[in-house]
């Protein structure tokens, strides 16, 4: 049994195959999951476990570069983008696109992580960075 770090073996794995710029999302409880890309259930009820836990948690685990956000969270969910901002830094957090771009752009993610988050945009694409030492 692993010691430290994520013990969800799906999300571990799919971590220790990220490679530069590649893409996962962590989302709320209602964000589609489009057809072919894999989905990591973490949902227990609403709210369980919340989208800022799981942040943190990956956070910790992988090399982040860049964070992309849909436009609506700016007056949908400001709090959840204030938390985005202070993680990751205002010039990592790309907030330049729509909620259906957001959409149409897990379809290139390796993986969609389910939060049971029940909060509006209460999403992310997370960018892998490289880690050199």
């Amino acid at each position: 049994m692993k010691r430290h770090g994520i013990l969800n073996s799906h999300i571990s794995k799919i971590l220790s195959d990220l490679g530069h710029t590649d893409l996962i999302a962590i989302a709320d409880a209602g964000l589609p999951v489009p057809e072919g890309v894999r989905k990591i259930d973490l949902a227990l009820k609403l709210g369980t476990p919340s989208f800022r836990e799981v942040v943190e948690t990956i956070a910790d685990d992988m090399v982040i570069e860049k964070v992309i956000v849909a436009e609506e969270i700016r007056e949908g969910n400001p709090t959840a983008l204030q938390f985005m901002i202070d993680r990751f830094g205002e010039d990592n957090v790309a907030v330049s696109v729509s909620h259906e771009q957001f959409k149409v752009l897990t379809g290139q993610v390796k993986a969609v992580i389910r939060t049971g988050e029940a909060t509006p945009y209460a999403n992310c694409i997370l960018q892998a960075g490289v880690h050199f030492g």
